[in-house]
């Protein structure tokens, strides 16, 4: 198994392989399951992506704690109307996001991909870029194991938790999957894959985690819909050829390196940035009585 970007674009171009090829390969090895069981797995997590994906967008949902929810139906009703701004396929994109989170907040099924603070992003992406682009779900499955190609990497030489390195490792994290992933399913190389990856990274690095009351909602889900967004314009970005010149393994680190230099009063805490504003507070006392 590769340990980083360059290792994986390496093998890749060698082989002549995609990304997703080589992540199914090494479940295969890592595992002793069949191609096929792997495959299932993964269409299983899928089933429960598009159900989050949608649902908030059918239904009025809101979160146990009431901070958020009904969001993702406001997204669905404005994109009905067709006079948005960045067009329906972005505000689906959004929608969608946001409806996995406030499943994630009403206590609903989710994938954690890679977190539950992040469920929503690349769900959203991967399901609207393949409808834009008419693919069918063996072809959606496929991108969702270059994410997690992508994803094992991150993991390796940084952190995807939000108390060890901010919302920059967990929003931002799965924006680079997410990102990449699109990129190979638009036709891109492996190597352009993973600049789309630094390229969303280089775009959220610092961001800190602030949960307003300690809970998963806000600002939690908006950064999903955020995220969605930041992975979708940079796969554009690159399939036009743009280059973000810092690569991926040292975007990698240059995070875990910032996440660490955080204080732990934006790292999870809800000790500072938006959670210990006068409003964030008001939230709190509502929610949580102290």
């Amino acid at each position: 198994m590769v340990n980083t970007g360059k290792e994986l674009i390496d093998i890749c171009q060698k082989r002549n392989i995609k990304i997703w090829e080589y992540t199914v390969e090494q479940e295969v090895k890592l595992t002793g399951k069949s191609r096929k069981e792997i495959f299932n797995n993964m269409k299983k997590n899928f089933a429960v992506m598009k159900n989050s994906a949608e649902y908030g967008i059918q239904h009025r949902v809101k979160s146990v704690s009431g901070l958020i929810g009904g969001d993702a139906y406001k997204l669905g009703e404005y994109c009905g109307r067709e006079k948005t701004l960045t067009g329906t396929f972005m505000v689906k994109a959004m929608a969608r996001a946001l409806s996995c989170s406030e499943i994630n907040a009403a206590m609903g099924k989710i994938v954690a991909s890679p977190t539950a603070g992040s469920c929503g992003i690349i769900p959203a992406v991967i399901i609207t870029a393949g409808e834009k682009l008419n693919k069918n779900e063996d072809e959606l499955i496929q991108s969702l194991f270059t994410a997690s190609g992508v994803g094992i990497l991150i993991a390796k030489n940084a952190t995807m938790a939000g108390a060890e390195g901010g919302c920059q490792a967990e929003c931002g994290s799965a924006s680079a999957m997410a990102s990449a992933a699109v990129v190979e399913m638009m036709g891109g190389t492996p190597e352009q894959a993973l600049n789309a990856g630094a390229i969303v990274i280089k775009n959220i690095l610092g961001l800190v985690c602030d949960p307003v009351a300690g809970l998963v909602e806000i600002p939690c889900a908006m950064r999903n819909a955020s995220g969605a967004v930041n992975a979708l314009t940079t796969a554009d970005m690159v399939m036009a050829g743009v280059s973000g010149r810092i690569p991926f393994d040292d975007t990698v680190a240059a995070m875990y390196k910032v996440g660490k230099q955080l204080p732990c009063e934006l790292r999870e805490t809800a000790l500072g940035g938006l959670a210990i504003t006068k409003t964030g507070l008001k939230l709190k006392k509502e929610v949580l009585g102290k």
